[in-house]
């Protein structure tokens, strides 16, 4: 890559079966709003503090990933981290808004700094302590 040319990172796109219901779903956890739409299943938020975006996009044929990751199945390519200050109360924030307590938690994480949830959409993310 030639230095001549500006880059940054700007977001994530997460592909679903339904852009505006996940984008409400992370708009409540995040506390984001909608910053553009195409009108054709995309859906774009902003952190209004600046920073990284999500996109979020349908696609008919989406599949969600398996969470632990099971060998011939659809696997996550990647996961959000979320930093919270109260994890309980985030917890149900996420039930809440549509998501889910992951039935998997890694033996190796502590339940009361780190807790592994599911987006509507099935994606695991992580919501942890501040300060961990």
């Amino acid at each position: 890559m030639g230095s001549s040319s500006a880059r940054r990172w700007i977001g994530v796109c997460i592909d679903c079966i339904d852009a505006d219901e996940l984008a409400r779903f992370y708009g409540l956890l995040l506390g984001w709003d909608v910053s553009a739409r195409d009108g054709h299943d995309w859906v774009q938020l902003r952190d209004p503090g600046g920073g990284v975006g999500i996109n979020i996009q349908s696609e008919k044929g989406y599949e969600p990933p398996i969470w632990p990751e099971t060998p011939g199945r659809q696997q996550k390519m990647l996961h959000l981290e979320v930093e919270v200050d109260d994890l309980d109360a985030s917890v149900q924030q996420v039930v809440k808004a549509g998501g889910a307590v992951a039935a998997h938690q890694p033996q190796d994480r502590d339940p009361s700094r780190i807790r592994i949830m599911l987006d509507p959409a099935g994606h695991p993310f992580c919501i942890f302590l501040a300060g961990e």
